[in-house]
Parts: C-alpha cells; sequence; structure tokens
C-alpha cells in the first residue's frame, strides 16, 4: 500500500474509503462546509480548538454537555525571532490574549464564561509574561501586565484554575530561573483573579480521573472522562502508581529542572476515541552508564493509544520513537510559532509505518514555504495536511460515541471562521 494512503470515513457510507493522498485531500476541500462559516458546537461532541496566533500555544476545548477548558494562552516575542518567525495571523495589531479572548467568545456557547483555564508549564509562550505584554496597568497599587492569561481575562471569567505548583512554588523543587519571571507574572493574575473575580485556584492531581469534570450534565455524558496523566516530573500508571521521573535527582537537585519537564497532560477519552496532550513535555539527561534519560520515553510506558495527539513542544526534537509507537495515532497536531518547530526528525518519526500499522496525517498550525523549500523532496511531507501551509485554526470534533471524528482548519487571516478544510475519520 502507498505509504500516503490514509483512512477517510465516507459521508456517504458506513465503511471506510481506502483513498491516495492527493485525493483524500481533494475530498476533504470539497466538503459542502469548505468556503463558508463554521457552523458551530453541538451538545453532545468534544471539541478541540487549536487557536493559532503565531506567537503562543493555546487550546479551547468544549466537553460534551458545554464545560469549558482553556490550556494555555501564551504571549511573547515569537516575531523578534526575525526570519525563524512565522506569520502572525490575523495581523499585530493584537496580541494574542486578545485574539484568543475573541476567538472563544465566538465559539464557546457561554460567551465570555469559561469553567475552566489551565497552564500546562511555566513559560512565556503558554501563559504570558512581564516582558512582552499589551499594556500595564495597576492593580492593587501594584503593576499589573496584560499579557497571555491576564490579557485574556480581561474580556473572559474564568471559574476555576488548575496550576502545576502555585501557591508556594515548591514542587518539585522551588521554582526559580526557567520560570521565575512567569512565577511573578502568574501570582499577581492569580491572585487579583482570585480577590476581585472570585476565581478558584486548585493544584493539579496528577493520576486523578475527575479533577477536570463535566459541570453541567455529568450523568448524561458517562464515557466522558479526563485522566491526569503527568505534571511536575511524575507519570500516572494505569495501575493507579504515581511514578517520579526525577527521584534520584532531587536527592542531589541542580538549581531548577528544565521547565518543560513539568508540563502537565492529560489523556481525554470519549466513548471509542482518546486524545492525549502533555504540553512541552520534554527533558533529558545523561545516567551514570553513560547512556541518556528521555522522559517521554518513560511516559510511553503510561500513556496508552490515542486516536489524535497533540505533539510535545511543538514538534521541536521531541516525540522519540518509542512514545510514537506507544500512541500510535491516526492525527497529530502541532501549535507552531517558529520555524524550528516541526523539525525533520521529529516528522521522520511520526511518519515512520515501521513504529505501527495504519496510515496518520499530521496538522500543524503552519507549516509555512520556508520549511517545505528546506525539506524538500522529504517523503514524510506527504503527510503533512496541505491546509496547514497557510496557517490557521485547527478544529477537532469528536460526536458522541466517539466512533468517528473530524479534523477542520479554519482560516486564521480574519475571524470570519471561514472552513479551508474537513477532514473525517472512522475511530480505529
Amino acid at each position: 500500500m502507498d505509504r500516503r494512503l490514509f483512512i477517510k470515513a465516507s459521508a456517504a457510507a458506513t465503511a471506510a474509503l481506502m483513498l491516495d493522498w492527493e485525493k483524500a485531500f481533494a475530498a476533504g476541500t470539497a466538503d459542502a462546509a469548505v468556503g463558508k462559516a463554521w457552523k458551530g458546537w453541538k451538545k453532545g461532541h468534544f471539541q478541540v480548538h487549536f487557536i493559532y496566533t503565531g506567537v503562543a500555544e493555546s487550546m479551547f476545548m468544549l466537553f460534551p454537555d458545554g464545560t469549558s477548558l482553556l490550556l494555555d494562552c501564551g504571549d511573547h516575542n515569537a516575531i523578534g525571532r526575525g526570519k525563524l518567525a512565522v506569520p502572525v495571523l490575523p495581523d499585530g495589531g493584537r496580541h494574542s490574549g486578545e485574539w484568543i479572548a475573541r476567538y472563544v467568545e465566538r465559539v464557546n456557547p457561554g460567551g465570555r464564561k469559561v469553567d475552566y483555564m489551565m497552564l500546562s508549564h511555566y513559560h512565556n509562550d503558554h501563559g504570558g509574561g512581564e516582558t512582552f505584554y499589551a499594556s500595564e496597568v495597576e492593580r492593587d497599587g501594584k503593576p499589573y501586565f496584560l499579557s497571555g492569561f491576564a490579557q485574556a481575562a480581561e474580556t473572559l471569567e474564568f471559574r476555576r484554575a488548575f496550576d502545576r505548583c502555585y501557591p508556594d512554588f515548591q514542587d518539585p523543587i522551588p521554582l526559580v530561573d526557567d520560570g521565575a519571571q512567569m512565577r511573578t507574572h502568574m501570582t499577581k493574575f492569580y491572585d487579583y483573579m482570585r480577590k476581585s473575580r472570585g476565581m478558584q485556584v486548585e493544584k493539579f492531581r496528577v493520576g486523578e480521573v475527575d479533577q477536570v469534570a463535566l459541570l453541567h450534565n455529568r450523568a448524561k455524558y458517562r464515557d466522558f472522562s479526563v485522566r491526569n496523566l503527568c505534571g511536575n516530573g511524575r507519570i500516572a500508571a494505569p495501575d493507579g502508581r504515581i511514578i517520579d521521573l526525577y527521584a534520584e535527582r532531587k536527592k542531589h537537585p541542580p538549581r531548577s529542572f528544565n521547565e518543560n519537564g513539568m508540563s502537565l497532560g492529560m489523556v481525554f477519552t470519549y466513548g471509542d476515541f482518546k486524545f492525549y496532550t502533555a504540553g512541552d513535555f520534554s527533558d533529558s539527561w545523561a545516567l551514570e552508564d553513560g547512556t541518556t534519560f528521555r522522559i517521554e520515553e518513560a511516559l510511553a510506558e503510561v500513556c496508552g493509544k490515542a486516536n489524535v495527539a497533540k505533539i510535545n513542544h511543538h514538534g521541536h526534537y521531541s516525540m522519540p520513537p518509542k512514545l510514537v509507537a506507544a500512541l500510535q495515532s491516526q492525527v497529530y497536531v502541532s501549535c507552531v510559532w517558529d520555524q524550528l518547530h516541526n523539525v525533520a526528525p521529529v516528522m521522520e518519526t511520526l511518519a515512520d509505518r515501521s513504529l505501527y500499522p495504519g496510515e496518520r496525517i499530521i496538522c500543524p498550525g503552519i507549516f509555512p514555504a520556508e520549511r517545505r523549500e528546506e525539506d524538500k523532496g522529504a517523503p514524510w511531507l506527504a503527510d503533512i495536511e496541505p491546509a496547514a501551509f497557510e496557517g490557521g485554526h485547527v478544529v477537532l470534533d469528536v460526536p458522541q460515541g466517539g466512533k468517528t471524528f473530524s479534523i477542520t482548519y479554519l482560516t486564521a487571516a480574519d475571524e470570519s471562521m471561514t472552513v479551508r478544510s474537513v477532514l473525517n475519520f472512522n475511530t480505529r
């Protein structure tokens, strides 16, 4: 079978049709919805919106009963990367926190009201900071910077927040260096939101299966669940064990740990369907025997299969073969703000059919012309969804039962929510 084939569920038949890659994309772009305004969320559907700004990572989720979660809302000077920057969309006239809030208002059945917010880890591209911001204001007599979540909260109303180490920032060791500047920013944000807006903040609990829960009609959607997979360098095994990947290193800890390895991760299950996300989960260090320990390989032992997986660390030297073989995903989605994301070695691994059988497609927020030229002729380019070439918001939609799902690209060039491509899948 040609390696560029993948399964696209037919709208007219229950059997899956095996189409070659070009025909599959043509079928996707010929979907009746293409060129029209996106129709929105339907009750009973699980949706994940990978919001593209060219500056930050952000995902907005709608659970089947309408419970909402904004996972990450970053802001940083990605444009300052010069030739490594990717297009900022719709434009640079607003900072990403405002663009993200405006997007959420358009798709959220609750409007400005968002049930949950979560910061995956303490890096600016995921939560904002005090070195790149829309404006500086005063709150409680102190400077307060509208960046990332803090800017989005000027519009959105968050009910509850999940954080990996607030309020003492001591887990697994004191947060310094890597996340220290953002610690100051988020502390001000949480303190203000708790005092003036009534938002609750609670620590993310690795291994829990009901902390991130349906709030509006849990009884109706009992086949939907969220498993807290990893956080603070610990991972949850299916048998209930919590494995501390940094246990030995904490005996003689360095001044700080790689903040990426502290990322919060979850597996969402809806009937037959599973979705994996774990922030920028990636770190490695040399062992006494001279080998290298990669924490993503440990995660591979506990994550299980997932029909759709968000690529760790924007596809920047992440996703080792062991993890890809464990996930066996049909679709990989990545949040992109740099030309060095989705690097060739990672793409080669994702496309490697020797790791697991079956076809797959890679859906970045953008895969720009510069990268396509640099990697011209690489076989794995056949697995990149062409709608990514111009950039766009990626929407995962899963109907009740999870037997099918779709990936839709929406234009990010403006706020029209115009559908650019639709790909439909049978869950395998």
